[in-house]
């Protein structure tokens, strides 16, 4: 995404009163015009949330401190052997640097733990060591494996992250675990889901595994925000694509009002989307009735 699309995308930002802004990646920092893209926005009066590897952030941790109002690093191991396993590089140290740096800075982070096959058994040592980063909270959520369309992910996506019918006990008593032993944590909201949301995480790897049903979703994501990718197209979601004709080009007030997006949004709404029933994300936010 470059700094002359977001200039194009300006005028409709603000007539649609968007109040956040989510820079993401993969490693958005790596962007050559992250800098100048956050300040842009933060100019115009919007907060900036800043999703991110932690890869270049112990590199940018003062500027990123300047310019954005909320930092959630995705950490998925606890130790460099685990991370490594996971993302495929040796930079667990060089993200948990990035961390530190950021919150020596005087910006709030968050770590965002994708629970999986390799990392399900270290969810109370991820609480520590978010208490070790001084991190302002944790959050967890299951891999989307049942979505092949998931964060624009391609056909190549394997499932192989999702968890076995003989690691589900194991998660199972885990969850109960932390439940007694971080029940401060969770009363606090350092862990930002509590132990009934922490349980469907269990009840998705076991409807993967096809035992059971997939916990039910209750979101309205679509109603109060939407994605726009790097080429220009618009999704209702993260994790449903957009209309083919969903390009930001003509702009985006009018691309998210038009018949196909509107029609989509409504399907969405009636539960006619089977990628709904079987996601993750469970985010809803009450709407104000129109005027």
């Amino acid at each position: 995404m470059t700094l002359a699309f977001v200039l194009r995308l300006l005028p409709d930002l603000a007539a649609l009163q968007t109040e956040t802004v989510l820079i993401s990646g993969g490693e958005p920092l790596l962007n050559s015009d992250w800098a100048d893209i956050a300040q842009l926005l933060r100019s115009r009066g919007m907060n900036l949330w800043l999703l991110t590897s932690g890869l270049s952030l112990a590199k940018h941790a003062t500027k990123v401190a300047a310019l954005f109002h909320r930092v959630t690093v995705s950490l998925d191991g606890t130790d460099r052997e685990t991370y490594k396993a996971i993302r495929g590089l040796d930079a667990f140290d060089t993200v948990c640097d990035g961390i530190r740096k950021a919150t020596g800075a005087g910006i709030g982070v968050g770590l965002r733990v994708t629970v999986q096959r390799d990392n399900f058994r270290s969810l109370r040592k991820f609480v520590q060591l978010a208490h070790e980063l001084r991190v302002q909270e944790i959050s967890f959520l299951a891999a989307d494996v049942a979505n092949r369309h998931a964060f624009g992910r391609d056909e190549k996506f394997s499932a192989n992250v999702a968890l076995g019918a003989d690691d589900l006990p194991v998660l199972e008593r885990t969850i109960r675990a932390m439940a007694n032993e971080c029940a401060d944590d969770f009363e606090s909201g350092f862990i930002a889901e509590n132990p009934g949301k922490l349980r469907r995480i269990w009840q998705y790897y076991s409807a993967v595994c096809g035992h059971g049903t997939y916990p039910s979703v209750h979101c309205n994501a679509p109603e109060f925000s939407a994605v726009v990718e790097a080429q220009g197209r618009i999704r209702p979601c993260f994790f449903i694509p957009g209309p083919q004709d969903s390009d930001a080009t003509p702009g985006v007030k009018a691309m998210l009002n038009s018949s196909n997006m509107t029609r989509l949004r409504t399907d969405i709404r009636a539960g006619h989307r089977t990628e709904c029933s079987t996601c993750v994300c469970s985010a809803w936010r009450d709407q104000e009735p129109h005027a």
